[in-house]
Formats: C-alpha cells, sequence, structure tokens
C-alpha cells in the first residue's frame, strides 16, 4: 500500500493564512463604516485591478490575457462572475458596515452545502446519504433561522448562493484564479470608474477628501483582495482538496467571532439553535468528505497491487 504523503508545509501555511486573512476581514471594512458601500465596492474593483493586472504584466507580459481568453466562451463566462463576484462584494461589504457580521458569517457557513446543491440540480450529480442527511439538517437551521426573525436570512443566503454560482461558473471557464480575477476586475473597470466620477461630481466622494487614512485603506482593500486569493491558489495545488474542503471554515468562524467579541454584535441563544444545526451538517459533510478522500488513494494502491504495478512516490491529491 503506497504511505499517505506529507503534507507540503509552504502550501498548508499559504491556505491558513488566506483563510485567516478572509476571516478577519469584518475587522478591516468595519473601518470604513463612514463610507458608502457602493463606493467601497468602486475602490476594491479599481485598485484590485491595478494591482493583480500589474502583477501579471510583470510576470508574464501580455501573454497572460491571450492565455486565459484562448478557450471559446471564457470572456462571456468571466462576464457573468464578475457580475455574480460584484454582487456577493456588495451585500457583504454591506453587511460588515451595517453590523451584519454574524449573518454574513452564516451565509459562508451555508456556502459548501449550497455547492452540493448546486452540483445536483445543475451537474447531475449523485449524493450519498451522509451528504443527503447534512443538507437535511442544514435546511431546518435555515428554516429556524427565519422563522424566528420573521423573514429569510436573506444576507447569509444572497452570499451563499451568489457565490456558489460564482464557483459554478468559474469551474466551467477553466481559468486559473489569478488570471480570472484580473479579467473580472477589468470588465468591472470602467463601471467602477464611472461611478467614482459620477460621486466626485456630486461632491460626495470620500476619496481625495482630506481623510488620508481612509484613502489608504480605500487603495489597499484592493491588495487584500488579491492577497488571499493568490495565496489560496498557491496553496490549493499543494495539499490534498479534502484538506482544504475543511480549511475553508477558518474563515466564517473567524468572521463570527469578530462579530461577537470584537465588534459586539449579539448572539442570542435562538440563533446558537440554528447555528448549531449548520454546524452539525458542516461536521457529517467534512467527515463523509474526509473519509471518502482517505479511502480514494487506498484503493488506488490496492488496484495497482493487484495489476501487478510498481506504484508511484507519493499520491495525487484527491479531487
Amino acid at each position: 500500500m503506497t504511505p499517505t504523503p506529507a503534507i507540503d508545509r509552504k502550501g498548508l501555511t499559504a491556505a491558513i493564512a488566506s483563510y485567516v486573512l478572509w476571516g478577519v476581514f469584518p475587522l478591516y471594512w468595519v473601518l470604513l463604516k463612514h463610507v458608502p458601500a457602493i463606493q467601497i465596492i468602486a475602490h476594491r474593483i479599481i485598485w484590485c485591478a491595478v494591482f493583480v493586472v500589474g502583477w501579471l504584466v510583470l510576470r508574464e507580459g501580455s501573454r497572460w490575457l491571450r492565455d486565459a481568453l484562448a478557450r471559446p466562451r471564457v470572456g462571456w463566462l468571466l462576464l457573468l462572475s464578475a457580475l455574480l463576484i460584484s454582487f456577493n462584494w456588495g451585500v457583504y461589504i454591506w453587511a460588515v458596515t451595517n453590523g451584519r457580521v454574524v449573518e454574513a458569517s452564516l451565509g459562508y457557513f451555508i456556502n459548501p452545502l449550497v455547492n452540493v446543491l448546486i452540483g445536483v440540480l445543475v451537474l447531475r450529480e449523485r449524493l450519498n446519504p451522509a451528504q443527503w442527511t447534512a443538507v437535511a439538517i442544514a435546511a431546518v437551521g435555515v428554516l429556524w433561522l427565519a422563522f424566528q426573525h420573521g423573514e429569510p436570512p436573506w444576507i447569509a443566503l444572497a452570499l451563499a448562493f451568489s457565490f456558489a454560482f460564482y464557483g459554478l461558473i468559474r469551474k466551467v471557464a477553466h481559468v486559473d484564479a489569478i488570471p480570472g480575477l484580473a479579467i473580472e476586475s477589468l470588465f468591472l473597470l470602467l463601471p467602477a470608474l464611472a461611478w467614482l466620477g459620477f460621486e466626485h461630481y456630486r461632491g460626495v466622494a470620500a476619496f481625495l477628501d482630506g481623510n488620508l487614512g481612509s484613502d489608504a485603506l480605500l487603495v489597499f482593500g484592493g491588495a487584500l483582495t488579491a492577497l488571499p486569493l493568490i495565496g489560496f491558489a498557491y496553496g490549493a495545488r499543494r495539499i490534498p482538496y479534502s484538506l482544504v474542503g475543511i480549511l475553508q471554515y477558518i474563515a466564517p468562524t473567524l468572521q463570527l467571532l469578530s462579530g461577537v467579541l470584537l465588534l459586539g454584535e449579539s448572539f442570542t441563544g435562538t440563533q446558537a439553535i440554528g447555528f448549531a444545526c449548520i454546524w452539525l451538517a458542516l461536521a457529517i459533510y467534512a467527515s463523509d468528505g474526509w473519509r471518502r478522500a482517505r479511502r480514494q488513494p487506498q484503493r488506488a494502491a490496492q488496484e495497482h497491487c493487484a495489476e501487478e504495478v510498481p506504484a508511484p512516490d507519493g499520491a495525487a491529491p484527491p479531487r
């Protein structure tokens, strides 16, 4: 039997650092709560485009754009994904700057299970009993929260579904994470510039109004958008994807803790019941995925042994 390969420490560190950054983002964006959310999104798009496109040009010249758009329909798919991610960013920034970090964190706890549903409904994938159980328990948690609040947790659902469909489109587009983000930013660049120009014309723009600290936060927000994605792309290629699936819960956990412990948001007993259902569903889903991922290389090793084929050194990450 082929021994389990050692975890790449640099890849693991990069992945964890990315999720930690995503988890503490609310503490950064809340510093800009005096700035209208749509202006924050516009600056995030502009400065993200500057940093990411600049990095790609320095590394690869203009070849990166030609290579990224070489496949048919990639441009149209990335235009659609750009609209989805801008909507996701907008809802998230609004939630953070309006004291709804806890509900935003719920959206990213739900997101993996929404991915499962999309896989069934759109990609015609099949679920095993453990996965169906996880989806059902998560649905109970969402319905409980909706019943207690008198309305669905729309922020959480908007974040979960927009990011899930964004992930689906990026899966179909077959383009690397960083060039894909750069092209998305370029699609949104002109509308973002036009909106900020209009805001300056109206005299209500927050940028260059004499608050240098606010200006620096708006500019650096673009780099913060790109850095964790670059780290994630680096890490995901070097560690098992099943481990990535477990690590993704770092971000919403830190968001929840930031909202409750540092930003003073309430977390009631009724909310805890709904979140507990989501966490139980995620535990079932994650443990099932981890168990199946560990069985996969073992099964492959047994098949190699049966065929008397020498096993390779190490195993590829499960997909």
